[in-house]
Formats: C-alpha cells, structure tokens, sequence
C-alpha cells in the first residue's frame, strides 16, 4: 500500500502443544526482556511470546510505536462484546484514533481502563518480577494481561504503546471474520501512499476531509 515509514510485522507465533518441554506451574522463566515471570496459569501462555516480541520490537528493531494484535482473553467478550475489539494504549490519542479508525472501516474497537498504578499489583510475585496471570479475575482482566505485555517494554517507555484484544471478533460460528486487517490499514494509511486510505485514516493530514470528497474518490477507485 506504499507505506512510507519504517514498517515491520512481528510474527509472536508457538505450538500450543504437550510435550517434555512444555510451561509447568511454578517454572520461572526469563523473558526476552530480561524479566522474570512465574508460570502460575499453564493457560496463560500466549502472552508469554507477545512480551518476547514487543520487547524485540523495542530493543533489536528500535520501534517508536509498537502495536500487538493478538486473540488473548475470553474476557474481553464480555467486556466490549463480540463486535467491538478492546484496545489498551499508554497514549489517549492513539485511543482515539483507534476508536475513530474503527468506526471508518468497520473493524469496531472499544477502549479498555489503562490503570497500571493499581491494576499491575495483580502480577505480584514473591520469586519473581511477575506472575503470568492475574490473582483476582474479577478484576479486568483482559486490561491486566495487555499490561503483562506492556511491562516487558516498561510503563515509563517514552514511544506509543498499543495493545489490541480481538478474540470475540474474529470469528462468527466456526468461521473467521478476518478482523484487524481493515483496522491496521485504516489506522495507519496516514502513512501511505494511498489516497482512499489517507482519506479514512484518523491520523492523516486528511483524516478530516469532506464526504463528497470521500465518496469521489471511491468512485475512482472502483472505477480503476
């Protein structure tokens, strides 16, 4: 799409399988980040290579905005719905601007509580840095497993931080949706060459323009 910034795509992918070498409870790992966690929920385990590859993204490819998209908790139905992705971000603007992006391309996304002061306690470990999964489940928890992600890149990181919870929305039955797709071009196409992208993108100089105008371009597009 004729991306004009430094782009890269993070693939955090593993085999949720048993085997000799697989996650037990009371194993301490040490992440990529130089962190220590304490396995206490063996389920928990995506979360565990998504810290690996925001820290990766941080410290080997030097990113200024760092965006991790990943089915993660069957909460975050329940907290936005299954239509509506849930995001959590360490900047108000990039909230909206996801919001925003949603509403322009379809891919719908509601904001979670960002509130690491006095959701991170949930974490606590007396032999580690961490925990992997939160003490109280009633305590949003799909908020607290996106800040299990964010501390591996650190709550006082100066770059834009922005976690996406999609499970409820991609998928329909036993059929994929193919969510996050639109989301990721409508919220970046700012950046692009492309004109219509530019056009519905929320943080492109011409996020903002007229409908008619919008709707002209369209046109074109179809029409080539």
């Amino acid at each position: 799409q004729g991306f004009k910034d430094n782009l890269h795509a993070v693939f955090c992918l593993a085999e949720n399988a048993v085997g000799p070498r697989a996650t037990r409870p009371d194993d301490i790992h040490v992440l990529y980040s130089g962190k220590t966690v304490e396995i206490n929920n063996t389920d928990a385990e995506g979360r565990l290579i998504l810290a690996d590859g925001v820290a990766y993204a941080c410290k080997d490819l030097g990113a200024d905005i760092i965006l991790d998209m990943a089915t993660l908790t069957g909460a975050q139905g329940i907290a936005t719905g299954k239509y509506h992705a849930a995001v959590l971000t360490n900047n108000e603007e990039w909230e909206k601007a996801c919001v925003k992006a949603g509403r322009n391309c379809g891919d719908l996304v509601h904001p979670l509580v960002y509130c690491p002061e006095l959701h991170f306690s949930e974490f606590t470990s007396a032999v580690a840095d961490m925990k992997n999964s939160v003490a109280d489940r009633d305590n949003t928890p799909s908020s607290c497993a996106g800040l299990f992600i964010a501390s591996h890149i650190g709550f006082d990181w100066p770059g834009v931080w922005v976690h996406i919870d999609i499970a409820a929305p991609v998928h329909t039955g036993e059929r994929a949706t193919g969510y996050g797709v639109a989301l990721l071009l409508s919220l970046f196409g700012g950046a692009s060459e492309d004109p219509l992208l530019n056009l519905v993108s929320p943080l492109g100089c011409n996020g903002d323009a007229p409908p008619e105008e919008m709707e002209r371009d369209s046109k074109r597009r179809r029409l080539v």
